[in-house]
């Protein structure tokens, strides 16, 4: 009887960088590569092919490949994938028939989630939610270990309103914590207040520390959307932990920890994820192996 499979090829799709790597049924990472991702539906086409070729994926159980955006949990098609031009593209047909594996298709907040859950401190019992704070914000559910998608796009908790006069958001809504807590948001922030363009989320948590009252100012307008976000969440789903993640997680983990602590029926335990911006790539690859929950 043949041996299963006991790596994978994990590829990260986000908004500015594409990460790829063979990974194993532990997590363990090898051969990483990263590139900036192109955001033209060709490029972006024949990118993919290209990185899961230059891997040695011989004997590997499949491909996991996380995108940004909306992602049918049933089907893997892409609905929607944020700044790239690639709705509708079948990834699932195209890696199949130029690598002759199986490939699932998740949203990358999904695969992330995956990680945490597997190889990181986070307890993969339950219903356990992940919101990730990168260009854009995006999210993911888990239960039991196994990406959860309600009625085939569940996670999509960038999108939650927090004001409802807000700004204009690119999915027809205005005022979703997305327009307000994005690292694209806080880019605006940043300059509303006269700051340097560029300025990142760690230098103004370093300068509230030293009394910086402008610092103080930005991170709390920054943060304090996302806090009535995870105050919805916590009322609709009542996960048993929401982890906080993406390229900009442990700086919003940081924003939101300096708040006043607000009384009432939906606060939420949270914590930073632990992997960094290894845990969509890793994820990607551990879902090859893992079930889909019903």
């Amino acid at each position: 009887m043949p041996r299963p499979a006991d790596t994978a090829i994990g590829l990260d799709v986000g908004g500015t960088r594409i990460r790829a790597a063979i990974i194993g049924r532990d997590g363990a990472m090898r051969d990483r590569r990263i590139e900036a991702v192109q955001p033209d539906r060709a490029g972006f086409a024949a990118q993919v092919s290209r990185l899961v070729e230059a891997l040695n994926h011989t004997g590997c159980a499949g491909i996991g490949i996380g995108i940004p955006g909306r992602v049918d949990g049933g089907t893997g098609a892409i609905l929607s994938a944020g700044y790239l031009d690639i709705a509708g593209l079948d990834l699932r047909a195209r890696l199949g028939a130029t690598a002759g594996l199986s490939v699932r298709v998740e949203n990358d907040a999904a695969m992330a989630l995956l990680a945490e859950v597997s190889c990181g401190p986070a307890d993969a019992r339950g219903l356990v939610a992940m919101v990730t704070v990168g260009t854009g914000v995006g999210g993911a559910l888990v239960s039991e270990g196994r990406p959860w998608h309600g009625g085939g796009v569940a996670g999509q908790f960038g999108h939650i309103v927090v004001d409802a006069g807000g700004p204009p958001c690119r999915c027809g809504q205005r005022g979703c914590v997305e327009t307000f807590s994005s690292g694209t948001a806080l880019g605006a922030l940043v300059l509303a207040e006269g700051l340097a363009p560029g300025t990142r989320a760690e230098d103004l948590l370093d300068r509230a520390v030293q009394g910086d009252a402008v610092a103080a100012t930005v991170l709390d307008r920054w943060a304090l959307p996302m806090q009535r976000a995870l105050h919805t969440l916590a009322a609709v789903v009542n996960p048993v932990r929401v982890v906080i993640g993406g390229g900009l997680g442990g700086a919003m983990a940081a924003a939101l920890d300096r708040l006043p602590a607000r009384d009432g029926w939906y606060s939420q335990p949270f914590a930073a994820a632990t992997l960094g911006d290894d845990a969509g790539v890793i994820g990607a690859g551990l879902s090859v192996f893992a079930g889909r929950a019903p």
